[in-house]
């Protein structure tokens, strides 16, 4: 485990937007309590409550990463969205101490069918 510091420093902020989640035309879910992570130099990234997405329409995948900063991650595959949708949402069901606030969150990669928007109304 690594701890976040100067040298690689990771925030983690709520998000004050409304977030829709879309696949095509259609939302699979919605919130007003996403958080953002920050993490060095990587783009940000939306992590938004399981209670706030279709969760039937996810499957379980065998997939699994780690990171050192934030723990073991598990996938989830969006069928719906074809091959492209094959464990693009992943969560931190255990995250470390320094990140435990995205525990019980989704967050989804980017460009592969899925859409996340932050919408004023």
């Amino acid at each position: 485990m690594k701890i976040p510091g100067p040298d690689h420093p990771i925030t983690v902020t709520k998000n004050p937007a409304r977030i829709v989640v879309r696949l095509g035309d259609e939302v699979i879910g919605e919130t007003r309590a996403a958080l953002t992570l920050r993490e060095a130099s990587y783009p940000p990234v939306l992590y938004l409550p399981r209670d706030t997405l279709d969760m039937s329409r996810l499957e379980r995948s065998t997939h699994s990463t780690h990171c050192p900063y934030k723990g073991d991650a598990s996938y989830f595959s969006l069928p719906e969205a074809g091959a492209q949708g094959t464990n693009m949402i992943w969560t931190y069901e255990a995250p470390y101490e320094a990140v435990a606030a995205i525990k019980d969150h989704l967050a989804f990669y980017a460009g592969r069918g899925v859409t996340l928007s932050e919408e004023s109304n």
